[in-house]
C-alpha cells in the first residue's frame, strides 16, 4: 500500500533514514537489524544497500515533486531535520554518508541550520570517521552508550566498554560535531540503583548536550503480529527469546521508578531539564527531529522498517532486507520501485488522542482547552496527582504522572 492520505497529506518537515547494519545483534534489540557478514567484511551488503537507499530517496522525493512541486517552493518547504538511525549507521563509509546527505539535500532540500543526526556505537571499530561525518553535514551525534558499567555492558551483549564512550565524546568534540547525545538504559536485569547512579554521574562528567534514558523493554514482536511479510519488525531469534525470558525475571517496576526519579533529579540539577518523558537536554539542545514526532509534524522515511507520517496516514516499509532491496535494486536491470510495506489511515478520533498523548509526553504539555476534550480522564489524572497546570494555560505531567503515564494514556485512547 502506498496511499498518500489524499488532500490532507502534508509535506515532510523531517526525514528518517534507517541503516540496518550492526556487527552483532544485541539480544534485547527489536530494531530492524542485520548483522555479521552482511554488515562487515568481503560479503557485506552495505554498498548495494546504499545504492538501493538512494533509489528510495529519489522515488519518495519524486512523489512529492509530482504532488507539491520542487523542494523550497511555496508548497514544499525544505527539511528541518534528518536522522540517520539504525542499526549502526556509523559503520557506513564516510563517503556513503556524504552521498546520502547530498542526495537528501538535492531531492528534499535542507533548511539553513538544519539538524542532521547520525547514530553511532561508541567502540573504536564502530564509531566511524566522525570528522568526515561532520564535513558531510552531520551536526549531531547520538551515541548508544546504554550503560557506563562494564559488567552491565557485557550482560547486554554490547561490544564496547565504558571507556569507549568517553573516547567517542572527545572524538566528536574534536571533530566539531555541534551536539552529542548519550542513550542510556535502566531497569536492566538485577541492576542496582547505585550502579545506575554511577552511570548517570559518569555520563554527566563527559559533558553531553542531551541524554536519553529508556527503561529496558522486552517485547515479543512475533506474538504481536509485527513480523509478517509486510511487518515492520524482524522475527526474534531463538537465542534472543531465551535471553529475554531470563532477563524479565530480573526486572523490577519499583526499582525502575526509583531509577527514573534519581536520573531526573541528577540531570535537572546539572542544567539538563526534561523536555520529553525519556529525554533531557541543555536548553537549545533538544532533538529537533524527535520533537517533530511528538508535535505530530509530518515526516518522510526511507530504509527497511522505516515509518513515515503525512498528517493523515502512517506508512511503513516492510522490515525484510531482501524484499526491500529486491524492489529498489531489481535483478536483470529492471526499474526500481517502491518497496513493500503497509500503513493505516488516521481518523479524527485517533488524531485527537494522538495529539493529547504525544503532547503530554513533553514538558510543554497541552493547552488546557484541549485537555477538556477528555474531561473524565483528565479529571481522574488531576485527582491522582498525575497532571498540573503550568503558565500559559497549559497542563503537563507531574513527576508522578510521568511514572504512571501509561495508565493515563490508556484512558485517553
Amino acid at each position: 500500500m502506498d496511499g498518500s492520505g489524499g488532500d490532507l497529506a502534508l509535506p515532510p518537515a523531517a526525514l528518517y533514514v534507517h541503516v540496518p547494519f550492526c556487527r552483532s545483534l544485541c539480544p534485547y534489540c527489536d530494531f530492524v537489524v542485520v548483522a555479521g557478514a552482511q554488515a562487515v567484511g568481503p560479503r557485506s551488503r552495505v554498498a548495494a544497500f546504499v545504492a538501493a537507499l538512494l533509489h528510495e530517496i529519489d522515488l519518495r522525493a519524486g512523489a512529492l515533486d509530482a504532488s507539491r512541486g520542487s523542494p523550497g517552493g511555496p508548497r514544499r518547504p525544505p527539511l528541518a531535520s534528518v536522522y540517520v538511525g539504525g542499526g549502526t549507521p556509523s559503520l557506513l563509509p564516510a563517503d556513503a554518508v556524504a552521498e546520502i546527505i547530498d542526495r537528501v539535500r538535492a531531492r528534499f532540500g535542507l533548511a539553513d541550520g538544519a539538524e542532521v543526526t547520525i547514530e553511532a556505537n561508541p567502540g573504536p571499530d564502530d564509531r566511524g570517521d566522525l570528522a568526515a561525518f561532520a564535513r558531510a553535514g552531520v551536526t549531531r551525534l547520538s551515541l548508544g552508550a546504554q550503560s557506563l558499567d562494564d559488567a552491565e555492558l557485557r550482560s547486554l551483549g554490547r561490544r564496547h566498554r565504558a571507556g569507549d564512550v568517553a573516547d567517542a565524546v572527545l572524538a566528536a568534540r574534536d571533530a566539531r560535531i555541534g551536539q552529542v547525545s548519550l542513550d542510556l538504559l535502566y531497569d536492566l536485569p538485577g541492576q542496582r540503583l547505585a550502579t545506575w547512579m554511577a552511570t548517570i554521574e559518569a555520563a554527566l562528567e563527559m559533558g553531553p548536550d542531551h541524554v536519553s534514558c529508556y527503561a529496558l523493554t522486552l517485547d515479543d514482536p512475533d506474538a504481536e503480529g509485527l513480523t509478517g511479510p509486510l511487518g515492520d519488525h524482524l522475527p526474534t531469534t531463538a537465542g534472543a527469546r531465551r535471553w529475554r525470558e531470563r532477563a524479565r525475571a530480573g526486572q523490577d517496576e519499583d526499582r525502575a521508578a526509583a531509577a527514573y526519579s534519581l536520573a531526573d533529579a541528577a540531570l535537572d540539577g546539572a542544567g539538563m531539564p526534561w523536555y520529553e518523558l525519556s529525554n533531557w537536554a541543555r536548553p537549545g539542545a533538544e532533538s529537533r527531529h524527535n520533537l517533530a514526532y511528538w508535535e505530530r509534524r509530518p515526516y518522510e522515511a526511507v530504509g527497511p522498517g522505516a515509518h513515515a507520517f503525512d498528517g493523515a496516514r502512517r506508512r511503513w516499509n516492510a522490515a525484510r532486507l531482501d524484499a526491500w532491496m529486491g524492489a529498489l535494486a531489481p535483478a536483470a536491470g529492471g526499474a526500481a520501485e517502491l518497496p513493500p510495506g503497509d500503513g493505516e489511515e488516521i481518523d479524527v478520533e485517533m488524531a485527537a488522542a494522538e495529539e493529547l498523548i504525544l503532547g503530554l509526553r513533553t514538558a510543554r504539555g497541552i493547552a488546557r482547552e484541549r485537555a477538556l476534550t477528555r474531561a473524565e480522564a483528565m479529571s481522574w489524572a488531576t485527582e491522582a496527582g498525575l497532571v498540573e497546570e503550568v503558565p500559559g494555560e497549559r497542563v503537563r505531567l507531574t513527576l508522578r504522572g510521568r511514572l504512571l503515564s501509561n495508565e493515563l494514556f490508556a484512558r485517553l485512547i
